[in-house]
């Protein structure tokens, strides 16, 4: 089916090769002709359909991946605190010998860590994401997404495999063993954002992303949910052995299901590869381009977005690491009910990320809004209401009702970011994206680890009021953050981004 008689060029030869429909050979119009194109309305109108999954079924097969590939990515960076939340379960217990005896009958070995090599062996694998952050995303723009992402997913699930192993053999084996998963995990996290570069057209970007993106969110709901269940009855050791023969699994299906871009593709159709081809003509790879590196360390909407990462992790690090915590101190719950509390939030978000994406993209096909309305309103919700959620959860008390709530919403409104500051880069600088998402990425983390050291010395010094001082900086952080972005924030693409064109006298 043409794509509404936008395409005046394209030439006739088409071939059929391993029963996959045909491919042609066009010439393709620029992204300003088809706006300008008085089909660009019905366009419009195909972005927002309800047909998508059948008009775009290659894009769609995209998101699957990825959202597979987050699912188990965050699901094993969860299992970061399986093995201390066993150890002080065991240790801690008040009947002391015995039901030790039964844990390393049920397969849970036992190590006698301090409280010091915890905190080593639990931030090694964020110094492994940390590492990789920026080659990863100056090498996403020069090689195979699918290779990297692949071999990534493969190399981060086996060495889960062994992370039983290497706790046996000592401390040392599992810091390195965790810090060489961080460095697989860290290149699949920026690299998976550089797909949509070759296969989002500008009016999907924000539903693409987001929907994509949500499995990073479901992974930890699914963790938290298993594997109080498969401890008590199969092990800990047993977590990890399942969950890495998924990923390695999901490794395998990856290499068969993705693609780079639409021209690899051996079965996309005609309408779909012209239509995403031709809707990012003027976003065209970093390969073979120097990066402008002195003009980045010059933007302003470079820094304002690097300022609301550092804010993002900041938050997301305190959510994530410190939930069952709160929950277990103010509740008072058994395991199994802290881990289900904790993993409910996760549920919501989930479902809300699926959401925000078509809300952004309906606004800008129906140019209800500007894109630097959207980015700007979409972070100002996903920084703002979980500030305000946040201090409201700190001031709940030990209502199991009110803390549920707080905590759900809290969590649950950071996936606005997603269609936010998140994807914001892509605006700015498409050829360089994959560099500019490891960067922030990069200022992100840092802030992630900073708050978890600032999180653990508040709880330690003053304990009785300490999730107020803790949330009310959280909330300071974003607010601090938000007001720059708003101010300077930008959403089309900046002069050191664009191609340029030398012309000889």
């Amino acid at each position: 089916m043409p794509l509404l008689g936008i395409y005046p060029k394209k030439t006739a030869s088409l071939t059929q090769k391993d029963g996959c429909t045909p491919t042609s050979t066009a010439v393709l119009p620029t992204t300003a002709e088809i706006r300008s194109s008085p089909d660009s309305d019905r366009l419009r109108k195909r972005d927002t359909s309800e047909g998508d999954v059948e008009q775009n079924p290659a894009a769609w097969n995209k998101i699957v991946c990825i959202d597979l590939e987050g699912i188990v990515r965050s699901a094993m960076n969860q299992l970061n605190t399986l093995l201390f939340c066993v150890e002080s379960q065991q240790t801690n217990s008040s009947t002391g010998r015995l039901e030790t005896t039964d844990a390393v009958a049920r397969g849970n070995p036992q190590y006698n860590w301090s409280l010091k090599t915890q905190g080593v062996i639990l931030s090694s694998i964020m110094y492994g994401l940390l590492i990789a952050q920026i080659p990863a995303g100056y090498l996403s723009g020069i090689f195979s997404i699918r290779k990297m992402i692949g071999c990534s997913l493969l190399l981060s699930s086996l060495l889960t495999l062994l992370t039983p192993l290497a706790a046996t053999a000592g401390e040392a084996f599992l810091m390195a063993c965790r810090a060489l998963q961080g460095l697989g995990q860290g290149t699949t996290l920026t690299a998976q954002h550089v797909i949509w570069v070759k296969w989002a057209p500008p009016l999907e970007q924000g539903r693409l992303t987001s929907m994509s993106i949500s499995g990073s969110v479901l992974g930890p709901f699914i963790a938290l949910l298993l594997t109080g269940f498969i401890c008590q009855s199969l092990g800990w050791p047993m977590v990890f052995y399942i969950f890495g023969a998924c990923g390695c699994a999901l490794s395998l299906v990856w290499f068969a299901l993705y693609h780079d871009n639409p021209e690899a593709h051996p079965c996309i159709s005609v309408a779909e590869r012209d239509f995403i081809t031709a809707s990012l003509a003027g976003q065209v790879s970093s390969s073979g381009h120097t990066l402008p590196i002195r003009a980045m360390l010059r933007s302003l909407p470079v820094w304002v977005i690097s300022l609301t990462s550092f804010a993002y992790f900041w938050m997301m690090r305190i959510i994530i690491f410190y939930s069952p915590m709160f929950i277990s101190s103010n509740l008072h719950t058994e395991v199994q009910e802290n881990g289900m509390l904790s993993a409910l939030p996760y549920l919501f978000g989930w479902i809300l990320s699926f959401l925000s994406g078509p809300m952004a993209d309906c606004f800008l096909a129906r140019n209800i809004l500007s894109m630097l309305t959207v980015r700007k309103l979409f972070t100002t919700l996903g920084l703002l209401l979980p500030a305000v959620f946040s201090v409201c959860l700190a001031s709940a008390g030990s209502s199991i009702q009110s803390v549920v709530v707080f905590l759900v919403l809290t969590n649950a409104t950071t996936s606005f970011c997603t269609v936010g500051m998140l994807i914001n880069p892509l605006d700015i600088a498409p050829r360089y994206y994959g560099f500019l998402k490891g960067m922030t990425i990069l200022i992100g983390m840092t802030g992630g680890l900073i708050s978890t050291t600032v999180t653990g010395i508040i709880l330690d010094q003053d304990p009785e009021s300490s999730w107020f001082k803790i949330f009310f900086l959280m909330a300071a952080i974003n607010v601090t953050s938000l007001i720059l972005y708003l101010i300077f924030a930008k959403a089309e693409i900046q002069d050191w981004a664009k191609e340029r064109q030398h012309t000889r006298l």
